[in-house]
């Protein structure tokens, strides 16, 4: 959610805003969860000191936070973003999507300051959380005629079987399946062996080990031999920190909401 937010306006919290026409309605977003666990955040703060904690900064600390509920490492979150004032549908339209070519996506983080290698890292968040059915569901069917079975070539074909029992070509396209399987509560480099074995649930993060410019990152995070390795934890949190800062409101350019779904 923390990504979603900054990358369409800055890290300004207008992912919270309820409205018909607002950002959370937009296609990439209308499968977002967990807005209650910041209102909730949100509630008792207020009640402790009001019109101190900004929902920008809520969502900065609690993307933070749950990579430390499912062990991965902690990081210094910096605080004073204040809360956007405008959410609009119509500006959600640079977020990487799950079918974006790596060239496309590696133009998209350029574009809000983030290296290749912050892509491959913050990429590999996936290693907790899910996805809808429907955000993969077409590489499963009637994808290649190279593949006994029709699917995307760059799957293990297994993995296509499992994928396939989950999703059936009919389905609820709203289910949710495990991005990192085997692994999806816990914050580790998982992610990375299963792109390695052709695991990927997206098409976008598979391409990261068919690409040669992002299959090196990918293999550092793996500690293959001959290659400086990167430890995966440490260099999540510090491409945290530098998505945290895009686009940051402060002074009159923004403001501390009293409810994070309504602008005051």
């Amino acid at each position: 959610m923390h990504f979603h937010d900054c990358f369409v306006q800055g890290c300004d919290a207008s992912i919270l805003i309820d409205g018909s026409s607002t950002e959370k309605t937009a296609g990439p977003n209308r499968l977002l969860i967990g807005y209650e666990v910041i209102d909730d955040a949100k509630t008792q703060l207020e009640a402790a000191c009001p019109g101190v904690v900004s929902c920008a900064d809520i969502l900065a600390l609690a993307a933070r936070d749950s990579v430390v509920l499912t062990k991965g490492l902690t990081w210094k979150v910096p605080t004073g973003r204040r809360d956007g004032r405008v959410s609009l549908a119509s500006n959600v339209n640079n977020l990487p999507g799950p079918r974006d070519s790596v060239e496309v996506q590696k133009k998209k983080f350029a574009d809000k300051g983030l290296n290749d290698q912050d892509l491959v890292t913050l990429v590999g968040g996936h290693t907790i959380g899910t996805a809808a059915c429907q955000a993969f569901r077409y590489r499963l069917y009637n994808f290649s005629t190279t593949t006994a079975n029709g699917a995307d070539p760059s799957m293990d074909a297994k993995f296509v079987t499992q994928l396939q029992a989950l999703c059936p070509a009919n389905g609820d396209a709203s289910r949710r399946v495990a991005l990192d399987t085997g692994s999806s509560n816990t914050f580790d480099a998982s992610f990375f062996t299963n792109l390695k074995n052709g695991r990927g649930v997206l098409e976008s993060d598979q391409r990261l080990w068919t690409d040669a410019s992002t299959k090196t990152f990918v293999q550092r995070f793996l500690g293959v031999r001959g290659l400086l390795g990167l430890n995966f934890n440490l260099e999540f949190g510090r491409s945290m920190v530098k998505m945290s800062n895009i686009g940051v409101k402060t002074g009159t350019l923004g403001e501390i909401r009293k409810v994070c779904s309504a602008i005051n």
